[in-house]
């Protein structure tokens, strides 16, 4: 069989990447779920050392590998969520680092594989379990701790992307609440206690009006949608009154009628957030 001389630039050497990705992330990447499960296979074949060194491919490479690696970094949300500003998202791009330290983490490297006749799916936990690993050397070996520390304590507009996803709520609610001039310390979770029955579960999960509503101007904005019955209650329950002292000075017979009030707030104040 022939020699092959692998450029140190060519796509070849991102090749045990693409074979550590799991099935399910790599289906989603057709040129990499149609390559050859063999590393001879494109190392001999001229179509495939085409296929594979095409921007194309490159392409691919760099966008799947990245989602793998995103995960370990511990910010929320995926890849996806944030734009090319964000310095984790550029970090998750560095193919040559991530195919370094897998190879040295557990011999996952070129040599290895062309010696394997069929190289399988891994199973996915196997497959995070490493790549935990390696990011958090290449954290450690890189020294990027005090970029990461950085950025989870100062993000910025231009690190999301403008779609409503849970990721940019939770930096819109902490990047309002930083800017407050006033924030209310009584969160949703304390609206919604009942001091017999726990807590209720809503429709959204553990919303903070205390971050959600940081600003003065947008929490009176909110208000003004509600009937004055509701911002009644609303307000008795942010100052720390129970549901039946709530229905006994609003004359209610029972606090379960404070209680489905408060849960109707609720839901108005959840849209109200999405659309604003």
């Amino acid at each position: 069989m022939p020699q092959i001389t692998i450029p140190h630039d060519s796509n070849i050497r991102y090749l045990p990447l693409i074979y550590f990705l799991p099935e399910s992330m790599i289906v989603k990447f057709p040129l990499l779920y149609n390559l050859p499960r063999k590393v001879r296979d494109i190392l001999y074949e001229n179509d495939m050392r085409t296929l594979i060194e095409s921007d194309a491919c490159l392409s691919e490479i760099m966008d799947s590998v990245a989602a793998m690696v995103f995960p370990h970094f511990g910010f929320g949300g995926w890849k996806e969520h944030y734009t090319g500003y964000c310095p984790v998202w550029t970090l998750t791009y560095v193919l040559p680092l991530w195919a370094k330290l897998l190879e040295q983490e557990i011999n996952w490297g070129l040599n290895a594989l062309i010696q394997v006749p069929s190289i399988p799916f891994l199973d996915e936990d196997f497959i995070n379990k490493v790549m935990n690993r390696v990011v958090k050397r290449a954290i450690s070996e890189q020294g990027w701790q005090p970029i990461l520390d950085v950025v989870r304590e100062m993000p910025c507009d231009e690190d999301f992307e403008k779609w409503n996803t849970n990721v940019r709520k939770d930096f819109l609610r902490k990047w309002y609440h930083t800017r407050s001039k006033r924030v209310r310390t009584v969160s949703l979770e304390a609206c919604m206690e009942d001091d017999n029955n726990g807590i209720h579960e809503i429709a959204a999960d553990s919303y903070d009006i205390a971050e959600y509503v940081a600003s003065d101007d947008f929490y009176q904005r909110f208000k003004a949608q509600l009937s004055e019955r509701d911002m009644k209650i609303l307000e008795l329950r942010m100052e720390g009154f129970t549901y039946e002292e709530i229905a006994d000075k609003l004359g209610y017979q029972n606090h379960s009628g404070v209680l489905k009030r408060m849960k109707s707030i609720t839901k108005m104040f959840i849209q109200y957030e999405a659309q604003n």
